[in-house]
């Protein structure tokens, strides 16, 4: 059974950090690429940041040179650390996976399993 689990949300000032993590179980890394998403009121999810063995790691133009996704793949479990982060970076932060092959896409679409998802509030 595959299981997503996210944690860490919270309420963040303006310019401070926060990190998110995704604790995933009953597929690995070697075959499925993993994914952070968001999603704020009013607006579409859009990813934030994937990680594949065959591609590395891609960020959304947004949030590039502040956040990073990382792996621990002993534990399976996924983080997103966030830095200088902004109040447009409110909203629900899911994570997620997708078997990673011919057809691969960053598309929230794409992703076939997901986490309950954890919010994130910035102040200004």
């Amino acid at each position: 059974q595959v299981q997503l689990v996210e944690s860490g949300g919270g309420a963040v000032q303006s310019g401070g950090s926060l990190r998110l993590s995704c604790r995933v179980s009953g597929i690995t890394l070697d075959d499925y690429a993993f994914g952070w998403f968001r999603q704020a009121p009013g607006k579409e999810r859009e990813a934030v940041a994937c990680i594949s063995r065959s591609d590395g790691t891609w960020y959304a133009d947004s949030v590039k040179g502040r956040f990073t996704i990382s792996t621990d793949t002993d534990k399976i479990t996924m983080y997103l650390q966030m830095n200088s982060v902004k109040p447009d970076d409110t909203a629900i932060y899911y994570c997620a996976a997708q078997q990673w092959g011919d057809g691969r896409s960053y598309n929230p679409r794409a992703f076939g399993y997901w986490g309950q998802g954890t919010q994130v509030t910035v102040s200004s």
